[in-house]
């Protein structure tokens, strides 16, 4: 079965691009460093919460729809302090 053509990355890489034309007007001429640890690791952080919420916490499933192991999830579910429900 084909998988449909969606444009899905030209309206991620949209909203990154909205997201950080407003993150440097707010930074108002004051010095940037270190975005791209800033931009990657909100941005996975937050990915990480999305699928862990429409897989309903499931490991296994969530690590697939990312294209990771499980192993790997673990690992970022650690680094960003993501708390699964009990």
């Amino acid at each position: 079965m084909k998988k449909p053509k969606l444009n899905g990355q030209a309206a991620i890489a949209e909203a990154v691009t909205h997201s950080l034309d407003e993150y440097i007007q707010k930074m108002d001429g004051l010095p940037i460093d270190n975005l791209h640890d800033l931009v990657v690791g909100c941005v996975e952080k937050t990915l990480i919460e999305d699928v862990m919420k429409r897989t309903k916490s499931n490991q296994s499933e969530a690590a697939v729809m990312l294209g990771i192991n499980r192993n790997t999830l673990r690992a970022k579910l650690d680094k960003y302090k993501i708390k699964l429900p009990s």
